[in-house]
């Protein structure tokens, strides 16, 4: 009986433990190694769309993810400035029409669910305070060089693939590709999380809110089962001491901790209710977003026994909410392509490549579109806001995101 393929993963984040997950399940023993020494996410929300939540509920997470999500029954968009409505999606609506649920949940109980599926397999390996230097990929096999967390180097490992799922500062990607480190996107990320019970009232929703002003937007909706509030702020700005124009490599560790009084500032001409909102948080988060332009080829996805996913392949701004979810979708892929037994493994890696980069590419530009809608200023905001108005869940909903792919395009 011939031996299971050896897979490697470089990461052991959302998509690293999603990619092992879905490869053991396609016969395939994983390796993970993880630089961090315990297994956590930092961070506050992530919207899943039915089209992630799909792939969850294929892997027998439903129950495990009904205990800890919560499900909105609307998304509701609102000018910042004025406060007025501008338009509704019907997130009920969803399992009806895409076949499972808009989810949004605390990005460290979907890590702490992954987690716990990965623990119940005997043929996933899990190892901590191990990151990653280098790896070798002769045809044959891929041989991985590792340091512990003190900076002794570790007996090398080899695998028949190698998955860079080691985020936007992927040192696997930086060997394959070359292609230098993320850029600056010129906006910040400010993020917080706070207990419903502990809001007035007023200021409490089950609901996704997206609040549109110039240069800025801000989106609220629940997580833990409705019991906390994420509230995430995006506006323009440098970093603190940065400099126009300046590289984002001395932002690698880039969740800092930040004043609220920065961002009250920010939005000093926003409505009132927006303004009670940013007031009520005492403590904010701050992230330098950094990305990189949208895929133009399979070869920057795979090449040879290499493969990257999620953040390590196509970094994206959060303004289409489906960062963690591209990742998910990478890990059911690439689980489909590995199971191909009668084809080589380098094969299969460029077919998983071939059926992502296009659609990953195409939710990467449109989250770069967004941002320039949302943070509309002049005649495209009144055009934004009328369109929205007049047109409302025909713009919000996107089938072509939503809906079921189809396997091998």
């Amino acid at each position: 009986m011939a031996h299971p393929h050896q897979l490697l993963v470089a990461g052991g984040g959302i998509g690293g433990l999603a990619a092992a997950l879905a490869c053991a399940r396609q016969g395939w023993q994983v390796r993970v190694f993880e630089r961090a020494a315990a297994f956590s996410e930092v961070g506050a929300g992530v919207q899943l769309g039915p089209n992630v939540v799909r792939v969850l509920q294929a892997w027998g997470l439903d129950v495990a993810l009904q205990a800890v999500a919560a499900f909105p029954a609307r998304l509701r968009v609102r000018d910042a400035a004025s406060g007025r409505q501008l338009a509704t999606l019907d997130l009920a609506a969803m399992p009806t029409r895409y076949g499972a649920p808009y989810a949004t949940i605390h990005r460290a109980d979907l890590l702490a669910l992954l987690h716990g599926a990965v623990q119940q397999r005997d043929d996933i390996a899990l190892a901590l305070d191990r990151r990653v230097q280098g790896f070798d990929d002769d045809g044959h096999q891929v041989r991985m060089q590792t340091h512990h967390g003190d900076g002794r180097a570790a007996e090398p490992v080899a695998g028949d693939a190698l998955l860079g799922a080691d985020g936007l500062w992927s040192s696997v990607r930086t060997q394959l590709l070359g292609d230098g480190p993320p850029r600056l996107t010129g906006h910040l990320a400010y993020r917080a999380l706070l207990p419903q019970a502990a809001l007035p009232a007023a200021l409490r929703s089950a609901e996704v809110t997206a609040w549109l002003g110039p240069r800025l937007h801000l989106v609220s909706y629940p997580v833990r089962g409705g019991e906390a509030l994420n509230v995430v702020a995006f506006v323009h700005g440098l970093p603190p001491g940065g400099k126009r124009g300046a590289t984002p490599d001395a932002l690698a560790d880039w969740d800092h901790a930040t004043n609220a009084a920065d961002l009250q500032a920010a939005m000093a001409s926003c409505c009132a209710p927006l303004q009670d909102l940013v007031r009520a948080v005492p403590a904010w988060r701050l992230w330098v977003l950094a990305d990189r332009p949208p895929l133009h080829a399979a070869t920057q996805q795979a090449s040879g026994r290499v493969a990257l996913l999620g953040d390590a392949a196509h970094p994206m701004r959060p303004y289409l909410a489906q960062g963690a979810g591209m990742a998910i979708e990478d890990a059911e892929a690439l689980g489909h392509a590995l199971r191909q037994a009668d084809t080589e493994v380098p094969a299969r890696l460029a077919r998983y490549a071939l059926e992502r980069w296009q659609r990953n590419a195409r939710v990467q530009a449109r989250a770069l579109r967004n941002g320039r809608i949302f943070h509309a200023t002049g005649p495209l905001r009144w055009g934004r806001n009328l369109s929205l108005r007049l047109l409302g869940e025909r713009l919000l909903d996107m089938p072509w995101l939503y809906g079921p792919q189809q396997r091998g395009r």
